[in-house]
């Protein structure tokens, strides 16, 4: 039987620094970083509704098309389930893509699974926010 645990604990604390690791990857584009903690099946969205492969989402952040400036990722909670975890919280960044500059504040889900005692990042679903929803 599978406990589900929000908020403390070892491993919401490893969760917690797997979001540093990979929010810290990405803003230096650091593509070896980025791929140790994510799954090899990564699915990564866009707030624009489009998705990434790992080795898509990789690519852009190496060739700077996706050129994080700077990024806030609070989090809100984290829901662990057995070999699952979620982490609930928001993302705000201002960034460079394709060329363009822009402003993004979202909320958004990261969904891990342990894997040989390792989280890994198998899914990232962020949602736009429109006004002040606190």
């Amino acid at each position: 039987m599978s406990n589900t645990i929000t908020n403390r604990g070892t491993d919401y604390d490893s969760l917690v620094a797997s979001e540093d690791a990979r929010y810290a990857a990405a803003l230096a584009a650091d593509a070896d970083a980025f791929r140790r903690i994510a799954h090899r099946d990564l699915t990564y969205a866009h707030s624009d509704g489009s998705r990434d492969t790992l080795d898509e989402y990789l690519a852009k952040l190496t060739s700077r098309t996706l050129d994080y400036h700077t990024i806030d990722h609070p989090i809100t909670d984290v829901v662990i389930t057995g070999d699952t975890a979620v982490v609930i919280g928001r993302m705000r960044s201002e960034l460079t893509v394709a060329g363009r500059d822009k402003t993004i504040d979202n909320t958004c889900i990261a969904v891990w699974v342990r894997n040989d005692d390792r989280w890994l990042l198998l899914a990232y679903q962020p949602t736009p926010r429109i006004g002040d929803t606190k």
